[in-house]
């Protein structure tokens, strides 16, 4: 787990949800996987479920029909639910082979069984965090868990977390997630990233975007500037394709521009949390910074006073922060103008020393 999303140096574990995107071709699958390996993406997701165990004849759609006109959850679940235990095997297999993390969302209990041997964690929809027997199935594989927060309340979360841990889930990651497709930039509400985050301070938070993709992907910067550590987004081939959920997804293009900018954000960052000076910072602190020098000729014995002296660069000599030290004392040597004054010569302060 620790090596997926815990303490990543801010470095985000990208989710490409490619879910059904794939339209039921396996081949289709497999170019999307490249696809997402291509733009970065730490780990392609899909979708795994018959439309005979996730939703009954009579339910109804709860996505925007001028994007998705099937107004049957049903319906619209048996047109994508042909993929079974043998393809996910095989496109499990193909995501090893690009070094790209593969998992699949469980829909129901058959599937976490054969997806356990196949997925380094578990994702939970947001739908599904009060399925007590799913949740309890799930941890009980003993892998992470992603669970997804969409339309629930501090209190559902608190719940399922409670389930998820006491069932033998090492790990729960949670991940802020507007349950609206597409979900509008003013219902996006990514400052409930910080809410989560207040609420289960010892948990990895993340987000889960449904909003649709503009160039920038303005959801998972902001998503990312706030401190999400995992990141998921529907992914692909094809956003000119109608239905389903290919209207508000990213590409292989957006995802790399996107993970260009993570980058520099990150150089931006670095990796010094606490101030101090850097060595890169050594000469311009030695030489920029100012000491105390003689602003005109000092004579032996002469004291020393904001006549005759100044603070130039550079540093090296005794710093300004000890300015009132010098005032009044008496200079034990001649001292040139521009000369730097030290400790040495003051008169009092070297007998100081002798003795």
């Amino acid at each position: 787990m620790n090596s997926l999303f815990s303490k990543r140096a801010l470095e985000p574990y990208v989710i490409a949800e490619i879910g059904v995107n794939h339209g039921g071709d396996l081949d289709r699958a497999k170019r999307q996987i490249r696809l997402a390996q291509l733009g970065g993406a730490s780990c392609v997701k899909f979708q795994t479920y018959k439309a005979g165990t996730l939703a009954s004849r009579f339910s109804p759609s709860y996505w925007d029909l001028s994007e998705e006109p099937t107004t049957s959850q049903y319906e619209l679940f048996s047109k994508y639910d042909g993929f079974g235990q043998e393809e996910y095997e095989e496109l499990a297999r193909f995501s090893g082979t690009l070094n790209i993390d593969f998992a699949s969302t469980p829909f129901d209990l058959a599937s976490v069984d054969f997806l356990a041997n196949l997925v380094p964690f578990f994702k939970v929809a947001s739908a599904d965090l009060t399925n007590l027997p799913l949740l309890r199935k799930v941890a009980s594989k003993g892998l992470p868990v992603i669970l997804s927060t969409g339309a629930s309340h501090l209190w559902e979360i608190a719940s399922a977390v409670e389930i998820l841990e006491q069932a033998g889930a090492p790990e729960v990651v949670l991940l802020h997630c507007i349950l609206n497709y597409p979900t509008l930039f003013t219902n996006a509400n990514l400052s409930m990233i910080e809410s989560l985050q207040v609420a289960f301070p010892s948990m990895e938070v993340g987000y889960s975007d449904h909003t649709k993709a503009d160039e920038s992907l303005s959801a998972l910067e902001v998503a990312f500037s706030l401190g999400a550590t995992v990141l998921e987004k529907h992914f692909t081939d094809n956003p000119d394709e109608g239905g389903n959920d290919h209207y508000h997804a990213m590409t292989q293009v957006q995802l790399s521009l996107f993970l260009e900018r993570c980058e520099t954000r990150l150089k931006l960052l670095g990796t010094a949390s606490t101030k101090k000076p850097l060595l890169s910072e050594e000469v311009a602190r030695a030489n920029a910074r100012r000491s105390i020098h003689a602003a005109v000729e000092i004579k032996k014995g002469e004291l020393f006073s904001p006549d005759n002296l100044i603070c130039k660069r550079p540093g090296g000599g005794i710093d300004p922060l000890h300015w009132d030290l010098l005032i009044g004392k008496v200079s034990g040597r001649k001292i040139m103008s521009d000369e730097k004054v030290s400790m040495l010569d003051l008169v009092d302060l070297a007998a100081d020393v002798r003795q």
